[in-house]
């Protein structure tokens, strides 16, 4: 498995700490999942818009 480094303010490290704490989860297992989440949000909304400009140009020829 890959490391990544990043940069974050203490604040927010602080509040993950205290999530990955509340759910007895690493600060990494916390934000894979959180990558994911934001990930399949991200491609569902890619999905839609595809789907919407499919219609438009649809509309434009048709």
């Amino acid at each position: 498995m890959a490391k990544i480094l990043i940069t974050m303010p203490d604040a927010f490290l602080d509040k993950v700490d205290v999530v990955a704490n509340d759910e007895q989860r690493t600060r990494s297992e916390l934000i894979r999942e959180a990558l994911r989440s934001y990930m399949r949000k991200v491609s569902a909304h890619q999905a839609k818009r595809a789907t919407e400009n499919a219609k438009i140009l649809e509309n434009l020829l048709g």
